[in-house]
């Protein structure tokens, strides 16, 4: 039975199948040539030496300048093709690795370290691409050139042959019992990677963490460990690749002494030439560096075994579904009936039901945990109710092709992320021809456009990685400008002002309340200073609402909202 990483590159390879085919005809040529010179020892020693034959002497050395010159021009051909189609098909499976990984569910990366993720598009993408470039085919070729050695020692003397084959059922054996052990090292080592990676990505991505606790010797010490576990499993391969390299060949040369014992006595009797034994001896002794060869590769082959294995774990987690193509035009109404939804068996929203009108603001609140940004999450299907269903516009919003829903509702994170580029770029991100025109109109609305035009390259200036070169309050209000461009009817603000100080949560707060002007807006809050004139409030706990209305209804109700809002 096929296995699925064989059936992964087999898929991937045919768009590359004719390259592949001239990779494999100029090797069989290479290695075609290099079985012939042990060969030319016999007509060295029998039809040159013995019989001193200048003229065989002349053809022998003129033969053996041609074999390896034209060996030198098929082996570069017989590379650069393996290597066009291998890197190639590697290309291809990294880009789908990644395309997938954009859409799988958000709970599937959630519940992955993003440093094994990546780990698993540059380690075990990179592991696979030296298979199929480099090791795939020199395993193909020192194979053909062992089985092209034998197929020349039969014809030199069979007999003496069969010695050597009574050893050939014990490499067998080896080799099927170091596989296996290969296989578990490989799958080892690639883990161990990906735990460097995780590691190293944690560290990195919350340094001002590790450097406000000084936890630098900490870090380095999980940095150690991980270290220490990839190195001791890539010893723990090396050995048995060692081990098994080291048995098989004192087993030929056991076989070698036994050929010479026998064939110098058969040379002796006159039933074998001095040039046959020499070239038999000769290839036995060649045959040793293929069989090392092949030794080497299949501790290689294994671990990139274990990396196609768990990059096919990936590429069968379940994605988002993409299916629907079909355009639904929003206005903004909003419904909420009997949603439920459940997160790995706990139930996080119960029973939930509200409804808003196109062009008005609702505000949930509550304390953490309740459940609040569950249901900003809910709407563009981040997550699917595990109960109910969510209607927009009187349609149920699994009609909607997701991202053509999702390019009508307008997001701003509590925590905004930007991508490395420039401001228009991230304030356009997603829109893909930059229109100036439009990214101006969104930073006004973002009241943000002032401080671009204070940079030394305004709308071209680079934000950095992560947006680090910007204050909170900027980068917020960036993310207003990139959640308003589209124009879209929805507008979900899941703590939008939570993190800033006041002075920027002010200054957020403006940018705000002119982005939600004539746009079905979900406030999503923590800070209940920012959602008093929302045309509803919804007061979250364990998952239920415990009360819903105004502001001011709320606060005469006396209940927890007001109890909330009384402690600030």
């Amino acid at each position: 039975m096929i296995s699925e990483p064989v059936r992964m590159l087999c898929a991937y390879t045919r768009k590359y199948r004719l390259k592949i085919f001239l990779a494999v005809i100029f090797m069989l040529a290479s290695s075609g040539l290099n079985v012939i010179p042990p060969y030319l020892f016999k007509s060295v020693v029998d039809d040159v030496l013995i019989s001193k034959n200048i003229f065989m002497l002349n053809v022998i050395c003129g033969l053996v300048v041609i074999i390896f010159g034209v060996k030198a021009v098929t082996m570069y051909l017989q590379r650069y093709c393996m290597n066009e189609a291998g890197q190639g098909v590697v290309m291809d499976i990294r880009n789908a690795l990644y395309d997938h990984m954009m859409r799988m569910k958000l709970s599937t990366i959630y519940a992955s370290r993003t440093g094994d993720l990546m780990s698993r598009i540059t380690g075990d993408a990179a592991t696979l691409q030296n298979i199929v470039t480099n090791t795939f085919i020199d395993l193909l070729f020192n194979l053909v050139t062992f089985l092209g050695m034998f197929a020349f020692i039969i014809y030199i003397n069979w007999k003496l042959t069969c010695l050597i084959i009574i050893v050939l059922p014990f490499v067998g054996m080896l080799l099927s019992f170091a596989g296996k052990k290969l296989r578990i090292a490989g799958h080892n080592v690639q883990e161990h990677l990906a735990d460097i990676t995780a590691t190293a990505q944690e560290a990195f991505s919350a340094v001002r963490v590790v450097r406000s606790f000084a936890n630098e010797d900490a870090e380095l010490e999980r940095f150690r460990i991980a270290g220490k576990g990839n190195y001791d499993a890539l010893l723990k391969a090396v050995s048995v690749q060692g081990i098994l390299a080291g048995v098989i060949e004192v087993f030929l040369i056991i076989a070698l002494a036994v050929v010479f014992w026998v064939g110098g006595r058969s040379v002796i009797n006159g039933d074998l030439t001095p040039g046959e034994l020499i070239s038999f001896t000769g290839y036995i002794a060649f045959m040793v560096q293929p069989i090392r060869s092949v030794m080497n590769n299949m501790g290689v082959l294994q671990t990139g075994i274990a990396s196609a294995e768990r990059i096919c774990s990936i590429l069968g987690t379940p994605t988002e579904n993409y299916s629907h193509h079909k355009h639904i035009p929003v206005k903004g109404n909003i419904r909420f009936e009997n949603v439920s939804f459940s997160y790995d068996k706990t139930e996080i929203l119960h029973d939930i039901n509200f409804s808003v009108e196109a062009g008005k603001k609702i505000a949930v609140v509550g304390p953490t945990g309740s459940g609040k940004s569950t249901i900003a999450d809910l709407i563009p299907r981040f997550y699917e109710p595990s109960e109910g269903r969510i209607l927009i516009d009187d349609v149920d919003i699994s009609e909607f092709g997701l991202k053509d829903l999702r390019r009508q509702i307008g997001i701003v994170p509590q925590e905004c992320i930007l991508m490395r580029g420039t401001v228009a770029f991230n304030i356009a991100y997603g829109m893909g021809d930059i229109d100036m025109e439009k990214v101006k109109e969104a930073a006004e609305i973002a009241d943000i456009s002032a401080f671009i035009e204070s940079l030394p390259e305004k709308y071209d200036s680079l934000v950095g990685e992560r947006g680090v070169t910007l204050s909170g309050g900027q980068r917020q209000r960036i993310a207003i400008a990139r959640a308003v461009i589209r124009d879209p009817r929805i507008l979900i603000l899941d703590e939008a002002t939570s993190s800033l100080d006041t002075a920027s949560e002010l200054a957020v707060q403006k940018a705000l309340n002119q982005a939600m002007k004539g746009r079905t807006s979900i406030i999503i809050a923590h800070r209940l200073s920012t959602i008093k004139n929302a045309d509803r409030i919804y007061v979250l706990k364990e998952g239920r609402f415990i009360e819903a209305g105004t502001h001011d209804e709320l606060i005469s109700l006396g209940g927890v909202y007001a109890e909330l809002y009384g402690n600030l």
